[in-house]
């Protein structure tokens, strides 16, 4: 991968409470959607819906949210519609929708299917920033004092960039707006209450939906749960990485039982450690195009295989990492990762954690390290935190646990293996709200998409008939297979939660 590619990469991966009688106010004013068949997606339709930049000034300007709709293939055993995200933040629903993102055969005949795009996000009035700060150089994991101010003045310069090119949208992405947003596209679909199914960083979404609007909520399904209560820097970047550090264990055992891992029979842990050591020297590098990989390279390639998960393909990535033999010519040793221009503008305005200094922050590091000696780290937790050293703009929307009263009984899944949102997050929202966890025993990010027929079947009879499996349902895990392959369509990849 190009320097530049992944500069753009790593710059992108990465108020209290409005006041009540704000907080019931319906979204009563939005209109409906004039649908029209999408240009690029046969059999699919496109809308938005306008909202205001700033709910709590409705009258200082408006945004548009894009959508993207399946109709129910059953129009006579129709329910309604449900609204889906794919978390990020900066993921795309709509993108989703079109490339045949969907839930299972039983729910799109009896539901349409509607992904959107949060604001600032893909079809929607999108949140920009400038090239030259996004791809400025900048040190993503700083060595000492100077670095880390060179750290925080990228970041302060692109979130200047960002308002500069986006106007006040480049302020308003928290989490909070999108559920007021959510409420308008409710109005708008002619749905008295909303059914909704949000991956990720899309639990946080239908979480704080359920805040605002209780009395509007039909059946939530939330899939891998963001923890809103995770205060300090500290805490978050370590439970990021002990979940990522057990999943690592999860694929060594993964590869020591089945003959078609490319590195069966090998000391899985002890290749890796080297790899990281080679990593941290700046003598690892890409066989095919000879460019080195950093430590948190390195980190990204397990985090992002471990999605899926994809294990063959990690296994042999590592292998040719560690033999240094370069790849045939159709093989790639990282993925295309799309570009996410949002990742701080909405990240940082849900989440308030300072780093003040070098120090503290090479302390977490280290501490991390300590309790992941495979891994190291988190990629997407560090990003995360490091991407908002130094970011312009206020904490809007600052974590703490959700305080949900009056909605009906909320769904939450999680895989009990996920490298991005710990199994403890869903656990610590299932506690906090009351809601059922059905836990899916195996492994990756997002449940519902990993080919459990358990998983399925629960999620289902809850999101047709409002029946909540009982407390503390397991769902056995399913062995991972190829790559390539899955029985229902999961959420486009995300560069993020």
């Amino acid at each position: 991968m190009a320097r530049v590619t992944q500069r753009l990469l790593t710059a992108a991966a990465v108020t209290a409470v409005l006041g009540s009688v704000l907080a019931a106010t319906p979204a009563s004013a939005a209109e409906s959607v004039d649908w029209q068949p999408c240009a690029d997606a046969p059999g699919v339709d496109c809308g938005t819906v306008t909202v205001p930049v700033d709910w709590a000034h409705p009258d200082g300007g408006t945004t548009t949210v894009a959508l993207a709709r399946r109709k129910a293939t059953d129009p006579q055993a129709r329910i309604g519609s449900v609204l889906m995200d794919p978390g990020g933040p900066g993921g795309s629903g709509t993108d989703g929708v079109k490339t045949g993102w969907s839930l299972s055969p039983e729910i799109t005949r009896r539901f349409d299917t509607v992904g959107f795009d949060p604001r600032g996000v893909g079809a929607s009035t999108r949140i920009s920033c400038g090239l030259e700060e996004l791809i400025a150089d900048h040190p993503r994991v700083p060595r000492n004092q100077a670095e880390f101010e060179q750290l925080a003045a990228y970041n302060r310069r692109l979130g200047e960039s960002c308002n500069r090119i986006s106007g006040p949208l480049g302020q308003f992405g928290d989490t909070k707006s999108v559920a007021r947003d959510m409420d308008a596209i409710r109005v708008a679909l002619g749905e008295r209450k909303l059914t909704y199914y949000g991956v990720s960083y899309g639990t946080l979404m239908g979480q704080q939906y359920a805040e605002l609007f209780p009395d509007k909520v039909r059946a939530l399904v939330l899939d891998s749960n963001m923890d809103h209560s995770q205060f300090t820097a500290a805490e978050f970047l370590l439970s990021e990485t002990r979940s990522v550090q057990a999943e690592f264990g999860e694929f060594v055992a993964w590869c020591a039982r089945t003959p078609n891992c490319a590195l069966h029979g090998r000391d899985v842990s002890k290749l890796t450690r080297e790899l990281q050591d080679k990593a941290a020297r700046g003598e690892l590098k890409d066989p095919r195009s000879e460019e080195l990989i950093e430590p948190l390279d390195l980190a990204s390639i397990f985090q992002g295989n471990f999605y899926g998960p994809s294990w063959d393909r990690l296994a042999t990535t590592l292998k040719l990492l560690a033999d240094g033999t370069a790849p045939a010519a159709s093989a790639k040793l990282r993925d295309d990762i799309p570009i996410n221009y949002v990742f701080q503008s909405v990240f940082c305005d849900d989440w308030r954690m300072p780093v003040h200094s070098f120090a503290e922050l090479e302390t977490y590091r280290r501490v991390a390290a300590a309790f992941a000696p495979d891994v190291k780290v988190n990629s997407l937790g560090w990003t995360a935190i490091t991407g908002c050293i130094g970011w312009p703009n206020k904490t809007s929307n600052p974590q703490r646990p959700p305080r949900i009263h009056g909605a009906p009984p909320l769904l939450l899944l999680s895989s009990r293996h996920d490298p991005a949102t710990p199994y403890a997050w869903s656990q610590a929202v299932a506690r906090q709200t009351g809601s059922t966890l059905l836990t899916y025993d195996g492994w990756g990010h997002g449940a519902y998409s990993k080919n459990s027929s358990c998983v399925t079947r629960a999620t289902d009879d809850y999101l047709i008939s409002g029946k909540l499996p009982a407390p503390g349902t397991h769902c056995a895990a399913v062995e991972p297979v190829a790559s390539s392959m899955a029985s229902v369509a999961g959420p486009p990849v995300v560069n993020g939660f």
